[in-house]
C-alpha cells in the first residue's frame, strides 16, 4: 500500500502527506486510488478558512461533488485533529465521505472522533498555509498534480 501522497500545489510547492492506513484503511485506499488515477489533478481548494482548515477534493469546485464511487463507511479514531491533520469532509451523515478532504491549519479538537483522519502533513505545510482564502476563494489554489509513492 502507498505510504505517502504528494500534492503539488499552485501556491508554490509540494505537500507530502504520510498516509495512515492504521487509522483508516478504506479511506487511504480511496484517496490513494483516486490520486493515482489523476482524479485530484487540477482540483481546487474551494473552502479555505484561516485558523481552521483548507478543503478540497471536489471535481466541481463547489463543495457539493465527489467521485463516481460509492460513499465510504466512517472510520473514526481517537487521532486528534491537530495542525497538518488530513481528514475526510462529509455531510451530516457520518457515512457520506467520498473524495473531499480537508487539511487542518490549527488544532481543531472539536472534530475529534467525528471525522475520519487518513493522513498527516510530513512536509510542505507552508504551501497549504499559502492557499488563497475564502468560501470560495476568488482565485482558488489548486492541486496541480497528485502522486502516490
Amino acid at each position: 500500500m502507498a505510504e505517502t501522497l504528494t500534492f503539488t500545489l499552485s501556491s508554490g510547492g509540494d505537500v507530502v502527506i504520510k498516509l495512515r492506513p492504521d487509522l483508516a484503511p478504506g479511506h487511504v485506499e480511496r484517496i490513494a486510488g483516486l490520486a493515482s488515477e489523476g482524479f485530484y489533478d487540477g482540483v481546487v481548494f474551494h473552502r479555505v478558512i484561516p485558523g481552521f482548515m483548507a478543503q478540497g477534493g471536489d471535481p466541481t469546485g463547489t463543495g457539493t461533488g465527489g467521485s463516481d464511487l460509492p460513499d465510504l463507511q466512517a472510520e473514526f479514531s481517537d487521532e486528534p485533529h491537530a495542525r497538518g491533520t488530513c481528514s475526510m469532509a462529509r455531510t451530516s451523515n457520518p457515512h457520506s465521505a467520498n473524495s473531499q478532504f480537508f487539511i487542518c491549519f490549527d488544532d481543531a479538537g472539536f472534530l475529534d472522533g467525528q471525522y475520519t483522519v487518513w493522513g498527516e502533513v510530513a512536509s510542505g505545510m507552508e504551501h497549504v498555509d499559502a492557499l488563497p482564502v475564502g468560501e470560495p476563494p476568488r482565485e482558488p489554489g489548486k492541486i496541480v498534480k497528485a502522486t502516490v509513492a
